[in-house]
């Protein structure tokens, strides 16, 4: 991971002591159960946790006994030995490595969940606030990056509010998901370890069981977590684009906060860039970039293999910690988010009322001419402003092709007629 982009918290999760405190706890709370079912003595168990539970394992010391084994869970077994004593001959009796290093990966992308979870909260309040402020602010609806009709920017926003209620359950059954233990032995078959040792421990890490583990958690539950979270990253990234866009200069609806003393340009003092949203959209791609790997990682030889390892090592702190920073700075950008409703109006009157374009369609309609009729002779008008050659109202009444009587040409050009069921959308919303 990238130190600039990720937060103390995220990262904290990932680090080495972390790891280890969590292997640690694996094999203690295995080892209890297995004293417990009188495979290994008592007093040997309780050794273990009196004597290793609150050690700071030496992640250096770690590495160099791994330098000889080549094998890192061998190698924190032997330092754990050193630590503990004796009684850790008693640790990790009929378990695999894998039980360890994918009950382990569980728990921390479960935490991670729960980091990503609380971002996404942010990210929800921020929206919210801000959709309820501009609830009424009339701007210009774009397709195609065209003038359409107009909506109001809480409206705008409201949608990503959805859309991010979506990610949050996402992000919820992906944690669901992916929270399995498996303490199974080799090949999975508990040949050597009794099903109640992976109940246990599951119990105490907080993890489900996983039905048939193979020796490893299979790797689908991985993938459609990563999945999840490159759809988090799409909708982070969907929300960037459009305040980008709403910051060009030609548009200028909206921008990213400019603290005093930011610098835009090394070249040209006035600038002001998007560089936050610009940031989010690279961050998406990093997070997106998890999810094909993934995918491949779910095609494993047989009962195992360790081709998913050296791709879960990346992507697993990667995509979290990238996620977990690009939620939380959306969501400043958003609560600091600088509108210009002045700006909105001077666009959605650029026109020159074209965007009341199918009001007056359908007005003809009403007074008994042909779609076909009616959708011509607007759209001859249009053009002609589209041309710069002079006002769509005037056009219209000019027309005798338009039947419709000047008073309620006049009345189809009323904003108030696009924001009358804005209630109803938040409503649905914000369940209000």
């Amino acid at each position: 991971m990238i130190s600039r982009y990720s937060r103390p918290d995220a990262v904290a999760l990932w680090a080495p002591e972390t790891k280890y405190k969590i292997w640690f706890e694996i094999e203690a709370h295995a080892a209890t159960k297995m004293a417990e079912l009188g495979v290994i003595p008592t007093e040997a168990a309780d050794a273990i946790w009196a004597k290793g539970e609150h050690a700071a394992w030496d992640s250096d010391r770690i590495d160099e006994i791994e330098r000889t084994t080549k094998h890192d869970v061998i190698a924190f077994l032997t330092h754990v030995s050193e630590t503990v004593g004796e009684e850790a001959r008693f640790l990790h009796q009929g378990m695999t490595s894998s039980d360890v290093l994918d009950t382990s990966f569980a728990v921390q992308l479960a935490r991670s969940a729960d980091l990503l979870v609380a971002g996404v909260d942010r990210v929800l309040a921020a929206l919210e606030t801000r959709a309820k402020e501009h609830k009424f602010t009339p701007c210009v609806g774009r397709s195609h990056g065209i003038h359409a009709e107009p909506v109001t920017f809480g409206l705008k926003l409201a949608g990503y509010h959805a859309e991010f209620q979506r990610a949050r359950r996402r992000l919820l059954t992906a944690r669901e998901e992916i929270a399995t233990c498996a303490i199974s032995g080799a090949v999975g078959t508990f040949a050597n370890v009794d099903p109640a040792v992976e109940e246990y421990v599951a119990e105490k890490m907080g993890l489900s069981l996983e039905p048939v583990s193979t020796q490893v958690i299979p790797r689908d539950r991985h993938a459609a977590f990563f999945a999840a979270l490159g759809v988090v990253a799409s909708s982070v990234e969907r929300l960037a684009v459009e305040i980008r866009h709403l910051q060009r200069t030609e548009v200028l609806e909206a921008e990213e906060p400019f603290d005093p003393g930011q610098k835009g340009s090394s070249a040209m003092p006035h600038k002001r860039n998007p560089i936050l949203t610009e940031n989010l959209t690279g961050l998406a791609r990093l997070v997106r970039s998890a999810v094909v790997p993934a995918m491949e990682n779910v095609a494993l030889w047989h009962e195992r293999d360790i081709s998913h390892s050296s791709v879960e090592r990346g992507i697993g702190p990667d995509a979290t910690v990238h996620l977990d920073f690009a939620l939380h700075r959306l969501a400043m950008v958003v609560e600091r988010l600088v509108v210009y409703p002045d700006n909105m109006m001077k666009n959605l009157n650029l026109l020159g009322g074209l965007v009341h374009s199918q009001r007056v369609l359908l007005a003809l309609t009403q007074a008994g001419v042909s779609r076909e009729d009616g959708y011509a002779a607007v759209q001859r008008n249009a053009m002609k402003v589209w041309r710069g050659e002079g006002n769509f109202l005037d056009f219209l009444k000019a027309d005798p092709d338009v039947v419709v009587p000047d008073a309620e040409l006049e009345a189809l050009f009323d904003l108030g007629y696009h924001t009358k069921h804005v209630d109803t959308v938040f409503r649905r919303v914000f369940a209000e």
